[in-house]
């Protein structure tokens, strides 16, 4: 048996060869028989090609750390359609080959909703990308030639899922209007997309060079989508202003009493 875990590993069975003794411990403690043993080993590579393809998919993706939805505060905003989001979690939107978009002001939750989305994607097996719009423009531009751009935009036309965080936030001129166009284009009609936007689609003329622009954009982005629109002020502010009524309560209970 010297050389039969580098023959297993070969193979591709690397829990096998790593836990060899111990396999062949446990089948003759247990008295397997061949049936059983074959049975043994295909579950627990299975479990463990499982394992590494989750881990392969997570690292793809560029998610990062992010909250799960169970902390999702569904009474701040003034406004949310929580069927349509939960709806929108069971991933049935993909398999239809649907959009979805996230309107609203910052701070409502609209990236920790796309980002659940996302999560569930990679669970579900699916290849994912999560990147800002800022981020996204930032690597077509740093391209180098016309055919290094083509590869790049066939990567983003191939991913399963593809959501861009933050789309309105910053102005484009015509050269980054017309690389997020082509990335839309490219999917339209064969792999969903999830975006989120600050601006409502009336407002999208105000950061794309053009009306004629925003609006063919527009036309694609919303033809098979699912748009959620959340209302109200800032969680983020809040949060904010309730740590810092903490942080003043906690320095007045240790200021020491003056004299008299």
């Amino acid at each position: 048996m010297s050389d039969l875990p580098d023959r297993l590993r070969a193979l591709g069975l690397t829990v096998t060869s790593s836990t060899l003794d111990d396999l062949v411990a446990l089948a003759t403690k247990k008295r397997w028989g061949t049936t059983e043993l074959l049975e043994h080993i295909a579950a627990v590579e299975e479990a463990d090609r499982a394992r590494r393809g989750l881990d392969r998919r997570m690292s793809r993706s560029r998610l990062g750390k992010f909250k799960p939805i169970a902390d999702f505060d569904w009474n701040w905003p003034t406004q949310i359609d929580r069927l349509l989001i939960e709806s929108l979690l069971t991933l049935d939107f993909i398999e239809a080959g649907r959009n979805v978009v996230l309107v609203g002001n910052g701070g409502l939750g609209n990236t920790m909703i796309a980002q659940n989305i996302a999560h569930r994607s990679v669970l579900a097996g699916r290849s994912v990308l999560f990147l800002s719009a800022a981020q996204l423009l930032l690597d077509l531009g740093a391209q180098e030639s016309s055919r290094a751009l083509d590869r790049r935009l066939h990567y983003y036309a191939k991913v399963g899922l593809l959501v861009v965080d933050e789309l309105g936030f910053l102005a484009f001129d015509n050269h980054n209007a017309d690389l997020i166009f082509q990335v839309v284009s490219r999917r339209y009609e064969k792999k969903s997309l999830v975006l989120t936007t600050n601006l409502a689609f009336a407002d999208w003329h105000t950061v794309f060079p053009s009306a004629t622009c925003a609006t063919a954009l527009v036309e694609r982005v919303v033809h098979h989508a699912d748009i959620v629109k959340i209302v109200g002020e800032s969680y983020r502010l809040r949060e904010s202003e309730a740590d810092a009524t903490t942080r003043r309560a906690s320095r007045r209970e240790k200021k020491p009493p003056t004299n008299n």
